[in-house]
């Protein structure tokens, strides 16, 4: 995604491109979603919500009566911007743009777990998930592009804007148990990780995900995520992370 940006333009020391990105990639649920209109060839932004492969791929569910869907069908490169907000000017804050193409999810067993890890991060969708003109439809990312407020962009390489889950099989498999096991039986672990690692206030927060660099986390509109002090590929590892770092919290705390 080459752009205007001089190569080897100087940038500030607080800017962290890929960290940004990717923390962006895995906190915004909602997204203005760029696809090309079927009809007029124009390019036509509509909203959605969004959520992640174990990898960081967007994935989207939308209906089939959809004009972005009609649009997909016709032609799956799209576009997703995901922007942080808050105080003043709208422009100041960080947000991410993600080239690359749709394809709708057939496999059942890879519709089931992507619904589980869509519905994880976004539980309102519980009421039209399994409606039959529903599907869900992951991108295969070509670039990133940064923005992350003022003086401050950078053009991202899909390979890099994306974590390697090439080692990561075991991880995938035990990530369901794991998380409704986190949510249902450790909730105060739960809740230490998002106050005290992650510096959030408390709420009811619970885990939406886990991939090999970290875990994301939910409390109705709000959404944290904290890194792994390791890179994780089993569930026996992501047990043993999880225990030792809230180990090291309660103690941070107290």
């Amino acid at each position: 995604m080459p752009g205007n940006i001089p190569e080897n333009a100087p940038q500030p020391a607080d800017f962290k491109p890929l960290e940004w990105a990717r923390d962006l990639l895995r906190t915004i649920r909602a997204a203005a979603l760029g696809t090309i209109d079927r009809n007029t060839g124009h390019p036509v932004t509509t909203l959605t919500t969004v959520a992640t492969d174990t990898d960081g791929s967007p994935v989207i569910l939308i209906s089939n009566l959809s004009s972005h869907t009609a649009n997909l069908k016709a032609d799956g490169r799209a576009s997703v911007l995901l922007a942080r907000h808050g105080k003043g000017d709208p422009l100041a804050h960080p947000r991410l743009t993600v080239l690359g193409a749709f394809e709708r999810i057939e496999d059942e067993a890879e519709v089931k777990r992507l619904k589980a890890r869509f519905l994880a991060r976004n539980p309102k969708a519980q009421i039209y998930v399994d409606f039959p003109d529903f599907s869900v439809w992951r991108m295969d990312v070509a670039a990133g592009h940064l923005n992350g407020g003022f003086a401050r962009a950078a053009d991202i390489a899909g390979r890099d804007l994306l974590v390697d889950v090439s080692d990561a099989a075991g991880l995938i498999a035990a990530e369901p148990g794991a998380i409704a096991h986190m949510n249902a039986d450790h909730a105060d672990a739960v809740s230490v990780y998002a106050t005290v690692l992650a510096g959030e206030e408390p709420g009811p927060w619970k885990m939406s995900g886990a991939d090999p660099e970290g875990f994301d986390l939910v409390a109705g509109d709000r959404t944290a995520r904290v890194l792994f002090p390791r890179r994780v590929t089993t569930g026996e590892d992501l047990h043993k992370v999880l225990v030792q770092m809230v180990r090291e919290a309660r103690s941070k705390a107290a």
